[in-house]
């Protein structure tokens, strides 16, 4: 049986270890910066950069949904699912869903228009998870970003 609750500052260490369990997953074992220090500062300060919903077993964090507030152009209010984290070893258990589930409903709760997320293209298994629920999964749009160093050259070059 398991728990999905709003995340508290002291769970941070257990959110970054998944985390880091996604990045080594998705082939990025080195690219995780954030730190416990700034998860706790970033969800817990005056004004949260993001919230977290986790999903507990046995007093142990096996997965997470973080999410931050958005606005489109086009829509309005939305919301952004980050990362939505199941443990390798809880995949196939119902976690997954009801962390989305809960992602859903609050969104629905909130009155946004839309909730966006990114899926690696080659997470198949992830992909037919997401169609199965209802989302649509845009093949024809590319994810466009500045890293640190871009933001700093392109800065630099104004």
């Amino acid at each position: 049986m398991f728990t999905i609750r709003n995340a508290k500052k002291s769970d941070m260490s257990q959110v970054l270890t998944l985390i880091k369990e996604l990045a080594t997953f998705e082939k990025e074992p080195d690219a995780v910066e954030v730190t416990v220090e700034d998860l706790q500062k970033d969800g817990f300060g005056p004004h949260p950069a993001f919230h977290c919903f986790v999903a507990e077993v046995n007093s142990k964090i096996e997965g997470i949904a973080l999410i931050y507030h958005r606005y489109s152009s086009w829509k309005g209010k939305i919301l952004h699912l980050e990362d939505l984290i199941v443990s390798e070893s809880m995949r196939g258990s119902g976690l997954g869903t009801a962390l989305l589930d809960t992602v859903v409903k609050h969104g629905h709760d909130l009155g946004v228009k839309r909730i966006n997320w990114e899926v690696i293209d080659w997470n198949e298994n992830a992909i037919a998870f997401y169609e199965k629920k209802g989302a649509r999964v845009l093949r024809d749009w590319d994810v466009v970003w500045l890293d640190e160093t871009g933001i700093n050259n392109y800065v630099a070059n104004l």
